[in-house]
């Protein structure tokens, strides 16, 4: 396998998410790919079998796990794609169901890609599991903002939507890995997505990922996803909605994730971002 690394959400090499991007894993089996994720040591790295009908299979896994579905290795990949094959749209199958990704590029040259996730849900968390994830984060039910309530979203993968009340509680980011990691093996979350909300559009994230054996995921194109389709359907923002996420500024590796919410309900959040190669 020829294996590539990109970095996601960025256009500078020292910010943004590092994904590994192989475009072809066609035969390879399963211990193999996680093997391959693991020497790769990156929170992702994506695996592509193109089919005979056009579309893409992607699988993507972590150094101990896969995940069903991962947003910046989908950036990544289909920036890669553009690289060798040119600009356009992909259908993806993922374990997660079907994604579209379009590249295109901006006006300085850089290779930009847009998904649009599967149909995007939330699900409440329970009294008991937030006050445990709270005690886990050595937060209070005071540092949360009443205005964004705790809820678990999902575009393709769970993540807990937990926003600070202010920017400070968002900046103090300390939790014991192993306790983290084992709640969220009871309730199938792959990050815990920290927002807090700047402005009506613009947010800052930070993405706790024990599961991918990280402590935190500079640029989690799936959390933000599933926070567009939490924004929506709870009537958080006027619809259609263009939103900013800042995130990995704190672990300084600075990222910037744009999310499109369409007005209609049951449809794809569209999650754009650059990605370099590295």
């Amino acid at each position: 396998m020829e294996i590539l690394r990109y970095v996601a959400f960025s256009t500078d090499p020292k910010g943004g998410n590092p994904a590994g991007v192989v475009l072809d894993a066609t035969g390879t089996d399963d211990a193999t790919l996680l093997a391959t994720a693991a020497e790769v040591g990156y929170s992702e790295t994506a695996f592509v079998v193109p089919s005979g009908d056009g579309a893409l299979d992607v699988r993507y896994f972590s150094p101990l796990a896969e995940v069903p579905f991962c947003g910046h290795a989908t950036i990544a990949t289909a920036v890669a794609h553009a690289e060798r094959h040119g600009t356009g749209r992909l259908r993806l199958r993922t374990a997660a169901g079907p994604v579209t990704v379009t590249t295109d590029r901006a006006a300085d040259g850089t290779l930009v890609a847009t998904l649009v996730s599967v149909a995007p849900r939330t699900a409440p968390v329970e009294e008991a599991e937030l006050a445990e994830l709270l005690g886990i984060l050595g937060w209070s039910a005071e540092d949360l903002d009443p205005a964004l309530p705790p809820r678990a979203a999902f575009a393709g993968a769970w993540h807990p939507v937990i926003a600070a009340a202010s920017r400070d509680r968002l900046a103090g980011l300390d939790y014991d890995m192993a306790a983290l990691a084992a709640l969220m093996a009871r309730k199938d979350w792959t990050t815990i997505d920290l927002v807090w909300r700047e402005s009506p559009t613009v947010f800052h994230a930070r993405n706790p990922f024990p599961p991918g054996g990280v402590v935190e995921d500079p640029a989690t194109g799936a959390a933000a996803a599933a926070f567009g389709g939490y924004l929506r359907e709870l009537g958080l923002v006027p619809v259609p909605a263009t939103l900013t996420v800042h995130q990995g500024v704190d672990m300084g590796r600075p990222s910037t994730i744009t999310v499109t919410v369409p007005a209609e309900a049951d449809t794809g959040i569209g999650v754009t971002g650059a990605a370099v190669r590295l």
